[in-house]
């Protein structure tokens, strides 16, 4: 292990150690992420609000039942990005929404 450069840790489900960056890269591809029906979600899915969502930076209100198209999910399993024609930008938590 001397003179690579790497960090190790321990990685508790294997028994081994493993390079800090290896470690990353799996931790990330265990997060689920799901709605507030328990269902996953998945990158380019479509959803729906199940609330009245007032909108932080601007006086606009999404109604319940407003479809979200084209969702991309993000380092945090509570949160997605999307797209809406009226909002750049959106970042919702994933309690507000249920999978189409």
């Amino acid at each position: 292990m001397t003179g690579s450069g790497d960090e190790y840790v321990y990685d508790e489900v294997s028994g081994e150690w493993i390079p800090a960056s290896e470690h990353a890269a799996n931790a990330a591809a265990s997060q689920v992420v799901r709605d507030a029906s328990g269902n996953e979600l998945a990158d380019g899915d479509s959803v729906t609000l199940i609330k009245d969502l007032k909108v932080k930076g601007t006086s606009q209100t999404l109604k319940q039942g407003t479809v979200i198209r084209s969702i991309r999910l993000t380092d945090n399993p509570e949160e997605i990005d999307c797209r809406h024609e009226s909002v750049k930008g959106l970042v919702l938590r994933t309690e507000f929404v249920r999978k189409r």
